[in-house]
């Protein structure tokens, strides 16, 4: 199975009871084959550009695994699904990822590094 990055713009009337869209879009992944790893709900933004005379959308990230021939069945079904404005299905960049983590690390041991020479200076 291949690691996706599914992101999805539901409708802002159903921010109320956002359960219920999630679950569907939960149940496509999973009537695929797939899993979904992590998810993350971004809130309520506001959009670029109108999308279906919509100004604003729920943003839900997902970290899904997907078999082969689930990318095309869940794009089929995302894009009849009323619930949902808008959704990007993108593999994940390996290389991207591992990046992204080793800058974060070097970053906290930079902070690390700054806040013991701030409390030496504050001690002399």
């Amino acid at each position: 199975m291949k690691e996706y990055e599914l992101t999805v713009l539901i409708h802002p009337d159903l921010e109320a009871d956002l359960e219920t869209p999630l679950n569907k879009v939960r149940e496509i992944v999973k009537a695929a084959g797939g899993e979904i790893v992590s998810e993350d709900n971004w809130g309520k933004k506001k959009l670029a550009y109108r999308i279906k005379r919509e100004d604003f959308a729920v943003y839900v990230y997902m970290d899904v695994k997907l078999p082969a021939e689930a990318p095309l069945k869940i794009s089929n079904t995302l894009n009849i699904t009323d619930e949902v404005l808008r959704y990007l299905l993108v593999t994940v960049d390996e290389k991207g990822r591992t990046l992204l983590a080793e800058d974060k690390k070097r970053a906290s041991e930079r902070s690390e590094g700054e806040e013991t020479t701030s409390e030496e200076v504050k001690g002399e």
